[in-house]
């Protein structure tokens, strides 16, 4: 018996390392670092995954193979490859790789995100097409989304105009996470578990928890278990501590639910998407482990990118102080000082409008976008893509690609004055909510609450860096992960620039 196992191990690293050999010999595969038997490149890739394999591409090329393990991993860094994969092989390569953690986390692909595509992903994309994100909809829940950042805006000025607190800088991250939070919270579930001050009760703290862990601690994880999978025979540590956290996603989902459904059999369904999931539930079919995954979908999808997006952008407008002055030039004209913005106003603040869009080139909150896997063979670039291969779009690559962007690097919102560019899958140098079949059904509703925030926040105040920091100084590096917070959270001192009456909710 103690023979066996490592004799087990010799035979299967053998077979590994003979399989990948065919796959070399039979396919014209994309260039690449070279890999390592058994690990492949995985102890080469640096934590900032994103930033890594563009550097790779920048030596091999815009389409480049990367091992994870034994799998077989392509990531494309330019538009053209883009559109490869995302509309010329779009329905070959529209399945999703399920680690184990997105394995847990939506039922074994029964929610939205991780469902491969087949009768299944088409009837859960066309309930959230048809039902829970159309315009009618977004416009009904368009006063809580007013509501929460004008909640935001009354908290910065009374912070800020405390006596003592004149000139002094606040964590940006602190204002702007209750808003996105109770957004979600309250379209999700029909509730504010979070208070302007960033306090919660213990289901908002519970859920907090589940999304940061969720999106940071596992979904940024990069075990070598997954990957080199006879490892787990040594150490279970990770598939048991992402096991708990499923019971404890398990333990606050059926109570949300189970909530719910006493409230709407008492006074009816409501207009949040929890009730509109149990309601429709028999109409189209939905098995209880899809309602929930739809519903986790939404929160873990929504919770953290807004204050993404928003915190990076207040970053750049802080260090282009240029930009930051245009924008409120445009919203004094437009809405004036006496007044306060409101979603109504967005066709007529066009410079806004770019100035969320910069943002979300530089900086998209999910850089590599999903993976997508290959259901057959195809070819890429001339390269050929075995079936069961995994595939990444390098989102943050695309908005910093030299061959399409002038200055790349540059916070130019007047780039999108001179060309009107779609930034919702139509046009494949800025794809922040993707395209193709896979494209973020809720992208619409992103977009309207950066651009409200943003909005707000220039409407209201002057940013600038704490005193002694130099806008040079401000750390624009981005924390390891799937979605990409600031590695530094952000710092900034407003200043009202309104008639103080205008920061009042009520």
């Amino acid at each position: 018996m103690a023979f066996s196992l490592p004799l087990s191990l010799l035979i299967l690293f053998l077979s590994l390392l003979a399989f990948k050999l065919l796959l070399w010999r039979r396919y014209k595969l994309p260039p690449g670092p070279k890999p390592w038997p058994v690990v492949g490149n995985l102890y080469d890739i640096k934590p900032v995954k994103f930033r890594c394999f563009a550097a790779w591409a920048s030596t091999y090329g815009p389409i480049i193979s990367v091992w994870f393990g034994s799998t077989l991993n392509v990531v494309v860094s330019s538009s053209e490859m883009a559109k490869e994969v995302l509309k010329d092989n779009d329905q070959m390569l529209a399945d999703r790789p399920r680690r184990k953690v997105a394995e847990l986390f939506s039922r074994n692909g029964q929610d939205l995100i991780w469902a491969d595509y087949g009768p299944h992903y088409v009837k859960v994309r066309k309930v959230c097409q048809v039902e829970l994100f159309t315009p009618k909809r977004l416009e009904a829940l368009r006063s809580v989304r007013e509501d929460e950042v004008t909640a935001m805006i009354e908290t910065i000025f009374r912070d800020c105009t405390k006596p003592g607190n004149h000139g002094k800088s606040m964590a940006a991250r602190d204002f702007l996470t209750p808003v996105s939070f109770n957004n979600i919270t309250r379209l999700a579930l029909g509730k504010r578990l979070m208070d302007a001050e960033g306090r919660m009760d213990d289901q908002g703290k519970e859920l907090k928890s589940i999304v940061t862990d969720g999106n940071i601690k596992f979904g940024g994880s990069f075990p070598l278990t997954e990957h080199v999978p006879w490892l787990k025979f040594f150490n279970r540590t990770d598939e048991v501590a992402l096991e708990k956290h499923e019971a404890r996603r398990d333990r606050l989902t059926k109570a949300i639910m189970d909530e719910h459904t006493q409230a709407r059999l008492k006074n009816g369904a409501k207009h949040h998407f929890v009730d509109a999931l149990l309601t429709l539930q028999d109409q189209y079919k939905l098995s209880d482990d899809t309602i929930i995954g739809l519903l986790w979908d939404m929160i873990s999808a929504g919770m953290d990118t807004t204050v993404i997006v928003v915190e990076w952008a207040m970053a750049e407008l802080i260090k282009n102080p240029r930009v930051q002055q245009k924008a409120q030039e445009e919203l004094d004209a437009v809405i004036g000082s006496d007044h306060v913005m409101t979603e109504a106003d967005f066709p007529n603040l066009p410079y806004l409008q770019c100035v969320a869009k910069e943002s979300l080139r530089l900086h998209p909150p999910t850089p590599l976008m999903l993976p997508h896997k290959a259901a057959n063979h195809v070819k890429l670039g001339g390269y050929d893509i075995p079936k069961g291969s995994i595939v990444h779009v390098n989102v943050w690559a695309l908005g910093r690609d030299p061959a399409v962007w002038k200055d790349p690097l540059a916070f130019r919102p007047e780039r999108f004055l001179e060309e009107d560019i779609d930034m919702k899958g139509h046009d494949f140098r800025l794809l922040p909510f993707g395209a193709g079949r896979r494209v973020c059904p809720g992208a619409q509703l992103g977009i309207n609450l950066v651009q409200s925030m943003l909005g707000h926040l220039l409407h209201h105040f002057n940013w600038a860096p704490p005193e002694g920091v130099k806008v040079d100084d401000i750390d624009m590096t981005e924390h390891p992960g799937l979605v990409t917070f600031m590695h530094t959270p952000l710092q900034a001192v407003p200043t009202p620039r309104l008639p103080a009456h205008l920061y009042k909710r009520f």
